[in-house]
């Protein structure tokens, strides 16, 4: 049987509409992952900052329970607290902050050095990791050149003295806009996150309106469970590092380890990170810990199996059994992925990225189970 002409025609409109449709999503969709790629750091950064404003307005909402009074009065004493106590651990303990930092930095480049050569010792080759001071290592190398005569002291040149003046000048500058960038990107995170606490119904009523009315409902259980669970884990990360922070501390001014206090920051500042800031932690610990004999890096290798244990099998079971259920396999792939992609930003920010997408994915997939059981 023949199929009409205006039937064909139709066919024909819905393809076109169909394909011009495909295309546009699929151009749009590649704009979006290249704007994302180009400005990464831009994006996780205002990530960062909202991550900031989510954990200073769930430590508000906490102090609420407590102490009747308006939002801003609550997140203005959030604030000062946060700020003593930040000045308290600068001004009573930033000299020894400063010194432990020094000696810990010069701990660890020897230590390294005492690892290349205990490797090169047992026939492993370590040159592709760049460990200690290459100078150090190309002067300790056997050579069977004649050895150069001994220069004659004369003075530089012109252009010796001007290529050396423009070397310094290049690394000072260098050094001069890493350390205004790292302030900046700090006061960035640090204003967007004050500025997303004090007014947060401002900032997700803004997001919900340029939702479709269609999807705004759906958007706003989303976007609300989103927040619900990001404070959860905040709060309870924030409790994490601090008991990872003090155990560390203790235990390794018990074991006689310097820069105790120093180690114990790290440690609880890389509790932040799942698995990757744990691993980083302890071997940091045990590399500062070998100057101090076998005996000590045993000991603090020990404390360190106590600390990962405490906080795998404890505090995140115990602390953060509502807040996040993320398989440890997936989010250590997860995390490899970013940090290989983005860096250090990908590293740190990938476990708050997953918890936005585990909440979509399970709104989404409850909302289908429960659209395939309704009753017909």
């Amino acid at each position: 049987m023949p199929v009409p002409v205006d039937d064909r025609r139709s066919a024909r409109s819905d393809l076109a509409w169909a394909i011009s449709v495909g295309g546009i999503g699929v151009i749009g969709f590649a704009a979006l992952l290249l704007f994302a790629w180009s400005f990464a750091a831009t994006l996780f950064l205002i990530f960062a900052g909202m991550l900031l404003g989510v954990a200073l307005n769930a430590m508000t909402n906490l102090l609420g329970r407590v102490i009747r009074l308006p939002h801003a009065l609550r997140l203005t004493v959030v604030c000062l607290v946060l700020a003593g106590l930040l000045s308290g651990v600068v001004f009573l303990g930033g000299s020894t902050i400063a010194k432990q930092a020094t000696a810990l930095s010069a701990t660890i480049k020897s230590q390294l050095v005492t690892v290349k050569a205990f490797l090169e010792r047992n026939g492993i080759d370590t040159s592709y990791f760049e460990l200690g001071n290459p100078a150090a290592n190309a002067s300790s190398t056997p050579s069977t050149e004649t050895p150069a005569p001994a220069p004659t002291r004369n003075l530089p040149s012109a252009g010796a003295i001007a290529s050396s003046g423009g070397a310094i000048v290049s690394q000072t500058f260098k050094l001069l806009l890493g350390t205004v960038s790292a302030v900046g990107n700090f006061f960035i995170v640090l204003f967007l996150g004050l500025t997303f606490a004090a007014q947060p119904s401002v900032y997700r009523n803004g997001l919900l309106f340029l939702t479709p009315a269609k999807h705004r409902a759906r958007t706003t259980i989303i976007v609300d469970r989103i927040s619900d669970t990001l404070e959860r884990w905040l709060i309870a990360q924030i409790l994490t590092m601090t008991a990872v922070f003090l155990v560390t501390w203790i235990g390794l001014a018990l074991i006689g380890i310097q820069s105790s206090f120093i180690l114990g920051i790290q440690a609880g500042l890389l509790a932040f990170i799942p698995t990757v800031g744990a691993l980083l932690a302890g071997l940091i610990v045990v590399l500062a810990s070998l100057a101090s004999g076998w005996v000590a890096a045993l000991s603090a290798f020990i404390l360190f199996l106590g600390v990962h244990a405490l906080e795998s099998y404890v505090l995140t079971p115990i602390i953060q059994r509502q807040a996040l259920d993320i398989p440890p396999a997936t989010l250590f792939a997860f995390q490899i992925l970013l940090g290989v992609v983005f860096g250090i930003w990908g590293l740190a920010l990938a476990l708050p990225l997953m918890a936005i997408a585990k909440v979509t994915i399970d709104y989404f997939k409850a909302a289908g189970t429960s659209r395939e059981t309704a009753p017909n």
